[in-house]
């Protein structure tokens, strides 16, 4: 995976505020934002890089690593142990001095690439950098458990999308991030899953909410009634002067729990009255009927 720099990204210098790296990701995010550039690949690499910019410098921490190891930030705990462990040895040695430019950059050939001969020690073997991705569905893709074809850094990764994931849920694909560094283990992939609901259901966790429609003489005298749920339509019985706002629950007609096969949540249905409306003469003097009568 080559370097990015990531405030080249933003348009930004290393001097930089918090405020200015704010202002900037917000005006690219927005101008190279998928919803507005659709199947514009050149924008959807550039609002992944303008994210992963974000997410390092927007974070203090991870600034400062960023800013005194580049591209080797990731590695930042690994780099300064090996540095306390060369200055120790040092020191046992009777070389008690700092660490010069030249030590440094002579460290750095050791840890990412150089071959560590005569008094340098072994080679150190590092771990690869973890990859992070972005995958958007629809909440009727997660339904059932299925498989999809990732592309991450040119290679194509089938992956199995279990039922039941969850907005904003974090999954790990075991080495299948960045290549380890002097044979190394390679990284993690994380992906995170955007699940879009363009559906009439809310769902929250496992269990499912939907307003189901009733009509004022369904309500009053009891019937029977077809109602849609995400699987397929079901026969409701409505019992007699069922009332506005009451609720149903039908068990087992949720959403899938994760890594449950077979298992689900509930599906809530509150019932919302319809109010008849357009009214002939002979309605209305029926219900004034009825009005004379409960009074």
């Amino acid at each position: 995976m080559s370097f990015i720099d990531y405030y080249k990204v933003l348009g930004l210098s290393k001097s930089a505020s918090e405020n200015d790296i704010k202002k900037a990701y917000r005006k690219l995010a927005r101008k190279y934002h998928p919803d507005l550039n659709p199947n514009d690949t050149l924008a959807e690499k550039k609002f992944k890089e303008i994210n992963e910019a974000h997410e390092v410098l927007s974070n203090p921490e991870n600034r400062k690593k960023y800013d005194q190891y580049g591209e080797h930030w990731r590695h930042a705990e690994e780099i300064e142990k090996e540095q306390q462990r060369s200055h120790y040895q040092k020191r046992y040695q009777g070389e008690d001095r700092s660490y010069t430019e030249t030590d440094f950059s002579d460290f750095f050939e050791h840890m990412f690439g150089g071959r560590a001969t005569g008094g340098r020690g072994r080679q150190v073997k590092y771990r690869g950098q973890d990859f992070n991705a972005k995958l958007q569905l629809n909440l009727k893709d997660v339904y059932t458990t299925h498989k999809r074809t990732l592309t991450v850094n040119n290679k194509n990764i089938r992956i199995t999308i279990p039922a039941g994931v969850e907005n904003g849920q974090i999954i790990k694909i075991k080495g299948h991030g960045g290549q380890g560094i002097n044979g190394g283990p390679n990284g993690d992939l994380y992906i995170e899953f955007s699940i879009i609901n363009n559906t009439k259901f809310k769902r929250d966790k496992d269990n499912l909410y939907v307003t189901v429609d009733l009509d004022l003489y369904l309500a009053l005298l009891g019937g029977s009634l077809m109602v849609d749920t995400f699987s397929g339509k079901v026969k409701l019985n409505i019992k007699p002067e069922t009332q506005n706002g009451a609720k149903v629950k039908l068990s087992g007609k949720g959403f899938p729990k994760y890594k449950k096969e077979g298992h689900y949540g509930d599906l809530i249905i509150t019932y919302q009255i319809k109010l008849p409306t357009n009214l002939s003469s002979r309605e209305k003097d029926l219900i004034k009927e009825l009005q004379t009568l409960r009074s």
